[in-house]
């Protein structure tokens, strides 16, 4: 006894019952139609690439350690503005070897300050993510508002919102940050107030908004003027659809894909955009922990301690790294005529 398969459309299998040999069709008893839909189509493509799987695994452990900081911090027995004076030389640096690393703090303790390092980097990892992760929300959620409407409605509503993408994006971001920035803590605080925990890292999210969703929107306006025509959409014109119907009912179904992939890919660069900000100076203040201001604390130190500047900067990398890994990995699962 044999079981005949019969060759479908993509993603269609066509399953006999079990024939005996020699018989004809009409033997056929009945047939099993397993589809697959795009998702599950891109989920084995994704589940195909080890560099995808390693990269999601590796985000996967990043982003349960950052939101399991306070736990983290309960099971160490050290918090990140705990400090450890007896650890350190006359001249602040860590006692021992690679910067004081020992079974009591994995990483060893940060220079002068006498902090554990591997509890600054889990927390700072939360709120590098934490801030990227909600700026790119924003970000997606303006970029695709503004791309659709116009690359739906076309005409002057295209075009004035077209000037205004390419204004804000003649902007140079870091030179706007550095005037902005002291100049809005400046309207909430004072020369001696001491700033609330919230306020940096809310303030950063509102400037990456405000430039960020400017690549989402001309994605977005780009493939929303090849589907505007499609029957589908002219279907619905006919039936009598509103606007909101047509927009959010029948276009916006069909962007998932490359938004997906877009926010994907817009984490780590806003991951790197508020590392370096926190850098210079003009991002994440104490004592709030955050990877950018940890690299720069290092800096000092670079020659007498180079593990602490090491530990900062790879942590930093790897999430970045991993993150956009995972992006391309994505992208290529998403595409259907991808060939890996």
């Amino acid at each position: 006894m044999t079981e005949q398969r019969v060759a479908g459309p993509v993603g269609l299998e066509l399953s006999a019952a079990p024939v005996e040999p020699g018989a004809g069709p009409s033997a056929v008893d009945a047939k099993e139609f397993v589809g697959r839909s795009p998702g599950q189509l891109a989920w084995l493509r994704l589940k195909r690439d080890r560099v995808g799987m390693v990269s999601g695994a590796a985000l996967a452990f990043f982003m349960l350690l950052a939101a399991a900081a306070p736990l983290v911090e309960k099971l160490y027995g050290k918090g990140p503005l705990e400090r450890f004076p007896g650890l350190l030389d006359r001249n602040g640096n860590p006692l021992g070897y690679a910067g004081g690393m020992s079974l009591d703090h994995w990483l060893g303790v940060q220079p002068r300050l006498g902090r554990d390092i591997f509890i600054q980097i889990v927390y700072g990892m939360r709120t590098s993510l934490m801030v990227a992760f909600v700026a790119a929300v924003i970000t997606i959620l303006l970029g695709v508002l503004i791309g659709i409407v116009a690359g739906y409605l076309g005409g002057k509503v295209d075009a004035a919102i077209t000037w205004f993408v390419d204004l804000t994006m003649a902007f140079p971001f870091y030179i706007f940050c550095f005037a902005f920035v002291p100049i809005a803590a400046a309207q909430f605080y004072g020369p001696r107030d001491q700033e609330s925990p919230w306020f940096r890292p809310a303030l950063l999210v509102i400037i990456f908004a405000i430039f960020n969703w400017t690549y989402t929107a001309r994605l977005v306006r780009g493939q929303v003027l090849s589907l505007r025509e499609r029957e589908f959409v002219e279907a619905a014109r006919a039936s009598g659809a509103g606007l909101g119907h047509v927009l959010f009912r029948q276009l916006l179904p069909n962007l998932w894909a490359p938004i997906l992939v877009v926010f994907s890919l817009n984490v780590p660069s806003l991951i790197t955009a508020e590392a370096a900000l926190s850098f210079l100076g003009i991002g994440i203040l104490e004592p709030t922990p955050d990877l950018g201001r940890l690299i720069s604390d290092s800096v000092p130190y670079v020659r007498d301690d180079p593990a602490f500047t090491l530990t900062g900067g790879i942590t930093l990398f790897l999430l970045v790294l991993a993150f956009n890994l995972f992006g391309d990995s994505l992208r290529d699962a998403l595409d259907p005529k991808s060939t890996r």
